[in-house]
């Protein structure tokens, strides 16, 4: 599914090249829970970045389902990362003017999915995460919790096969944030790929395989 292969990132901050990602060699299979933990600085979100097609490796090979995806054009990677890829961030990222369900609906409006099979997923989306009752509010008028399962629903509305989470749970209090960790991990239950990126030791030892970072490696 995921494969990185001597992955190197650098970044030029002034007259200092900063060097992000150390000759990373990783391999994330199909329906795998990883959780991704490391200190500030550590490397954690530019890994993944580069996993989500949001950033490109300075070298190294990227493949993504046996397709090699490093030096592709940004229309072509932008296309796969829709049909593949979905997000969950920390601060919902949820567009404030629309409904839950008109945030939901937004990939597939881009998409260009028909109507009836948007209303249709919406319907399911909402349903899954336990809100079909919040379909009209907006996020102003959801609490944090139902904000981030409302932010779930739209990650996974186009049915990607991998989700990535970059601290899913740290603007939430901790009983909202467990519920939205047993809802993500419900969704890798169902065999979609989970990676968790968490400053939290306790929420990252609950995927069944954790990697710790340290100065852009793999240290465990």
């Amino acid at each position: 599914m995921i494969q990185l292969e001597n992955i190197h990132r650098y970044f030029q901050v002034g007259e200092q090249t900063v060097h992000a990602l150390n000759g990373i060699d990783l391999k994330i299979d199909a329906g795998e829970y990883v959780s991704v933990m490391g200190p500030s600085g550590s490397g954690k979100s530019t890994l993944l970045n580069i996993i989500a097609l949001l950033d490109r490796p300075s070298s190294g090979r990227y493949l993504l389902n046996c397709r090699d995806v490093t030096e592709l054009d940004d229309n072509t990677l932008a296309n796969i990362r829709r049909d593949n890829i979905g997000f969950v961030f920390q601060f919902f990222h949820l567009i404030p003017r629309l409904t839950a369900a008109e945030n939901i609906e937004m990939p597939m409006i881009l998409a260009g999915i028909d109507p009836r099979e948007r209303r249709h997923r919406v319907s399911q989306a909402l349903a899954a995460v336990g809100l079909s009752d919040r379909a009209k509010h907006r996020p102003d008028q959801l609490s944090g919790g139902q904000r981030q399962r409302v932010a779930i629903a739209r990650a996974t509305i186009m049915r990607p096969g991998v989700l990535l989470a970059d601290e899913p749970t740290g603007n939430l209090d901790r009983a909202s944030g467990i519920s939205i960790m047993q809802l993500l991990e419900e969704l890798n239950r169902r065999n979609m790929t989970l990676i968790v990126i968490t400053h939290d030791r306790e929420l990252g030892s609950r995927a069944s395989r954790s990697l710790q970072m340290l100065d852009g490696e793999i240290v465990l």
